[in-house]
């Protein structure tokens, strides 16, 4: 299934915890990420910052295990639904998602 990736070669991936639902956080791919991700099962992803690839963990030891992928309906947006080894966030939280907003 053909990916379509934005004028910069980079496609949205969101990961989700396969066990608790909840979303974890929003990263970008490239198609290399998103080969190298599907063939090892560890999510992968492009640093628009540091302008290179990077394995989620690799520093930290919090891995994503990724254990199914999904594209939404546009194929513009790629699913992760992982099982986290540690805290997501480079903060320390569990997800990126730790901010709410009063409406």
């Amino acid at each position: 299934m053909k990916l379509k990736f934005d004028v910069n070669g980079l496609i949205t991936a969101l990961a989700k915890d396969v066990n608790s639902k909840e979303i974890l956080m929003v990263a970008m791919m490239n198609a290399e990420a998103f080969e190298l991700t599907k063939r090892t099962k560890q999510a992968h992803f492009w640093s628009r910052s540091r302008k290179k690839l990077w394995l989620k963990g690799e520093t930290s030891g919090n891995f994503l295990n990724v254990k199914e992928m999904w594209l939404d309906c546009d194929r513009d947006v790629v699913l992760l639904k992982v099982e986290p080894a540690g805290p997501v966030c480079h903060t320390g939280n569990p997800t990126c998602f730790f901010t709410k907003l009063e409406i």
